[in-house]
């Protein structure tokens, strides 16, 4: 079974993207890293989060500039 990480659905969170098996939006991972949380720091306050899972949030946020563009600097 593959697992997709990041999930898009109306009917949850009100349509915004959110991590696989958490309550975390990709908005959510987005602001704890701009505070200056690590990863690991990520995952040892929310333990249901998984490594693979922040980095697919990552990845999704960054294919999806134009959704969250202010927490990327220019080009």
């Amino acid at each position: 079974m593959t697992i997709k990480w990041v999930k898009v659905d109306p009917l949850v969170m009100n349509g915004e993207p959110f991590c696989y098996g958490t309550r975390l939006s990709v908005r959510n991972l987005l602001e704890m890293r701009d505070n200056g949380m690590t990863p690991g720091q990520m995952m040892a306050d929310h333990p249901e989060l998984r490594r693979v899972g922040i980095a697919e949030a990552f990845r999704f946020a960054s294919d999806n500039r134009t959704r969250y563009g202010d927490f990327f600097g220019p080009d």
